[in-house]
């Protein structure tokens, strides 16, 4: 039990390492240059769709990180993984949706999976 606790504070702790480090350290030298590819007329919706992609990454490990904390406390039921699963997807839809100022259209499907999946288990 106490192995899942420790893993699941990692992958939180992995994620939250991701973006920061990510943002300071890759996407900011990154979006410096001028050869990231030109789409929608500009370099604009290409950085934002490689940051909100980096950061979704992110929300993807604290998921799991919360279905590992919700197994070691014996509480994992098959609507906890549902309703955990679904805020994921509907919080990852949020992202493009924010970033891209609802340019990049994933954000539709991520929320309609979300919100079907958060229906289904009845949240």
């Amino acid at each position: 039990m106490m192995a899942l606790y420790i893993a699941a504070v990692l992958i939180f702790m992995l994620g939250l390492a991701h973006s920061v480090l990510g943002e300071r350290f890759i996407l900011t030298r990154l979006f410096r240059r001028d050869a990231l590819p030109k789409l929608f007329g500009g370099t604009e919706f290409t950085a934002r769709t490689l940051r909100f992609a980096w950061h979704i990454t992110t929300v993807a490990w604290w998921g799991i990180a919360l279905l590992l904390w919700l197994a070691a406390s014996g509480d994992l039921t098959t609507e906890s993984v549902l309703v955990v699963l679904g805020y994921t997807v509907v919080i990852s839809g949020i992202l493009p949706l924010v970033i891209t100022r609802g340019r990049h259209l994933s954000w539709v499907v991520l929320f309609l999976a979300g919100g079907l999946v958060l229906w289904y288990a009845g949240a």
